[in-house]
């Protein structure tokens, strides 16, 4: 992407982070994942790309994995980060280098306290998530122009 297309997609607050990477932060989960046979944790923690925070028409939807520690327990046993917000608030600034920082905090959900998009003039973007009863966690990917639903027009 060229920085203008970059700049007029975080200016109008309607984008979408595609991860490609998780980078935990527990080094725990680090050495069981390289412990595996046949698996070293970079090939684990290289991501299909099916994983996104959307910000769209003020909503925010989160289909993020987590490789990390959890301090209060699941019943449900997926620990990623799955929602959907409708009360939230975005602050950006860009810095002299032209990088982009979008930090966006969720009202109406309890487990996660802030999202943070660092998005470079190229459309690369590093993404981290802190969470109130979880150990952070990274994600290193890209921003594009949110997909136009082609359903609506059809009868």
């Amino acid at each position: 992407m060229d920085p203008q297309s970059v700049s007029t997609l975080v200016n109008s607050q309607e984008f979408t982070f595609h991860a490609q990477r998780a980078n935990p932060t527990n080094y725990d989960v680090i050495n069981v994942m390289n412990s595996m046979p046949n698996s070293p944790s970079t090939r684990i923690l290289e991501l299909n790309g099916n994983y996104t925070a959307e910000l769209k028409n003020n909503i925010l939807n989160v289909v993020l994995p987590y490789f990390g520690r959890a301090f209060k327990t699941n019943y449900s046993g997926d620990n990623s980060f799955r929602f959907e917000s409708k009360d939230f608030t975005v602050n950006k600034t860009q810095n002299k280098k032209g990088t982009w920082i979008v930090k966006i905090k969720p009202n109406d959900t309890s487990s996660v306290d802030e999202i943070i998009i660092e998005i470079y003039k190229s459309g690369k973007a590093f993404t981290s998530v802190r969470s109130s009863d979880r150990q952070p966690i990274s994600y290193d990917g890209y921003v594009s122009k949110n997909e136009q639903n082609t359903e609506q027009g059809k009868p």
